[in-house]
């Protein structure tokens, strides 16, 4: 199961998170956000340890949602560092969430020390 953060927890949660933050603002009534439950639930448990993913409910979290200038639903942010280094809107496939963690793992790791195995999808 993937945790939620909430405008209380979200700083503590996601800003000062050591490791890459992947944040899907969703809504109960947004049907895509449904679908990318299950892809988001794989991709967690293929990068457990190196990347969190968690929730935010759109409609309970306003000011998250104007913070972040939400337009459409499912928005997908990832955030390093406490700044977003990425961000996808709708229903990106598993091919585009690897890139998206790639571009920021990318810049996070010395080229020398990156050696991580990348999880592959089909």
């Amino acid at each position: 199961m993937i945790p939620s953060a909430t405008e209380s927890t979200f700083e503590a949660t996601v800003l000062q998170s050591p490791v890459p933050v992947m944040v899907n603002f969703w809504a109960p009534w947004c049907g895509l956000c449904k679908v990318i439950l299950p892809i988001l639930g794989q991709f967690q448990a293929d990068w457990e340890g190196r990347v969190q993913v968690v929730t935010v409910n759109a409609d309970e979290n306003l000011r998250l949602s104007s913070t972040y200038r939400l337009v459409t639903l499912p928005t997908l942010l990832l955030f390093d560092r406490g700044e977003v280094c990425q961000r996808l809107e709708g229903l990106p496939g598993k091919a585009e969430l690897r890139l998206l963690l790639n571009a920021c793992l990318d810049r996070r790791l010395p080229v020398s020390d990156y050696t991580l195995k990348l999880p592959t999808y089909s």
